[in-house]
């Protein structure tokens, strides 16, 4: 792999500086080299950037796995990013939800979705994210991105440009900053933007699993008094699964022996695909919903889970991000492409009208889910399973709800159209 890694330079200027090398800070990067060309200098800080994968060390380091919605494969596609992991994908053929107490014999089926939006494309795939993130930092030291293995440990504003210093003693001006460092950045931080949110007293537990039998590209979502159980298919006889309790509950959980760990999984997961083991570590992640105040300040802006985090219950949190990063990067082209400056005020609050209001509805129709179906109130589970069999007799509500949950409704960035910027 060719890779433009740096890890000491002295004072250095770019046009772009983006703190965070995950998901969204490589696909901003490499959306900007490819709409701009090499006159645009791009730079990803972030020390994981530094982990040689020549012993096999993913920058990832684990074995989570997220579902990337069509518009999201659609953007890896036109960056050029999907052909190399596209072996390593599973696609959701099809998905199934239930409702039902945890000690049910039998849980009905009371929606199912198809999983094409359009023939021969399906409404998500299931990917590991060590095999992505290692692909977009791959294709990000092609493009000419320069990867810098430190972190950005403060940073100031100076005249049209930010200064920023990194904690390894170097030092980068830039003329817009962006905070892809995650749910708890320091540079949304540093900037004095607050969140609003709260805790939901949830965390989920998060594994993967071998069994015995194949999924066929099934997934399901089991909605359980405690929260949703939900297993998504991997390639091979694996799936991912993502396991809601009570905090208190999932750590008491994830804290028994192998034994009794497995006995409380296989209550959850049932044996319709036969004997089941757990693959690599149990990890906990606590839930809520956070946004933050403001998505933009002076000369930076903020991506993915800088900006918002959301609950898991729609699998809507990885791609929220992409759509910010897909918004952004339109807007900056566009700005540049006419002589504005990508870093002023008018073009950052462009950027943050188009993606605010979207992550608020999001976010809230998220919550209203979590809320509906995490309880044990026997009328609120009877009034929600004759809706979920509504829409499952409406086709076209259902195709509604899927294009939604693909990303392919409202105002879509070119990216995610599939469209070049």
């Amino acid at each position: 792999m060719t890779c433009n890694l740096t890890s000491n330079l002295s004072r250095n200027q770019v046009d772009m500086l983006i703190a965070g090398g995950g998901f969204a800070g490589l696909t901003l990067a490499i959306a900007l080299r490819q709409g701009l060309g090499p006159s645009f200098s791009v730079a990803v800080a972030d020390p994981a950037l530094g982990r040689s994968r020549s012993s096999g060390e993913s920058i990832a380091g684990d074995e989570r796995a997220s579902a990337i919605v069509a518009a999201a494969r659609r953007l890896f596609v036109t960056l050029g990013v999907w052909e190399t992991v596209a072996d390593r994908a599973q696609p959701i053929l099809d998905m199934v939800v239930t409702d039902s107490r945890l000690g049910d014999a039998v849980r009905p089926i009371f929606l199912t979705f198809g999983g094409e939006i359009e023939p021969g494309e399906p409404f998500a795939h299931m990917i590991e994210n060590r095999h992505l993130v290692d692909a977009l930092a791959a294709k990000a030291g092609t493009a000419g991105v320069t990867l810098l293995t430190a972190a950005i440990a403060k940073s100031a504003h100076d005249g049209d440009r930010v200064a920023a210093e990194l904690d390894d003693g170097s030092a980068v001006s830039a003329r817009l900053l962006v905070a892809a460092d995650g749910a708890r950045s320091t540079l949304r931080t540093g900037a004095g933007i607050a969140t609003h949110g709260w805790n939901y007293g949830q965390s989920a537990i998060v594994i993967n699993v071998a069994h015995e039998r194949d999924h066929h590209g099934r997934a399901e979502e089991h909605f359980l008094p405690a929260g949703p159980f939900a297993i998504l298919p991997l390639t091979g006889r694996r799936s991912s699964i993502v396991w809601t309790e009570t905090t208190a509950e999932a750590q008491r959980i994830v804290a028994l022996p192998d034994d009794a760990f497995h006995a409380e999984l296989e209550q959850r997961f049932k044996l319709q695909l036969g004997e089941i083991s757990v693959l690599g570590a149990r990890r906990v992640h606590p839930l809520g919903f956070f946004v933050a105040r403001s998505f933009i300040a002076e000369r930076l802006a903020l991506v993915g889970d800088a900006a918002h985090v959301i609950h898991p219950i729609a699998g809507q949190g990885l791609n929220m991000g992409l759509k910010d990063v897909a918004a952004l990067a339109e807007v900056i082209v566009d700005a540049a492409r006419l002589g504005l400056d990508p870093g002023s005020a008018d073009a950052l609050e462009r950027y943050q009208r188009w993606r605010r209001f979207d992550t608020m509805a999001m976010g809230l129709a998220t919550d209203g889910l979590n809320r509906l179906f995490s309880n044990r109130s026997d009328l609120l589970r009877v009034a929600r399973d004759v809706g979920l069999g509504l829409v499952d007799r409406l086709p076209n509500l259902k195709r509604l709800f899927i294009r939604e949950a693909a990303g392919l409704i409202g105002e879509v960035p070119k990216l995610l159209r599939g469209e070049t910027l």
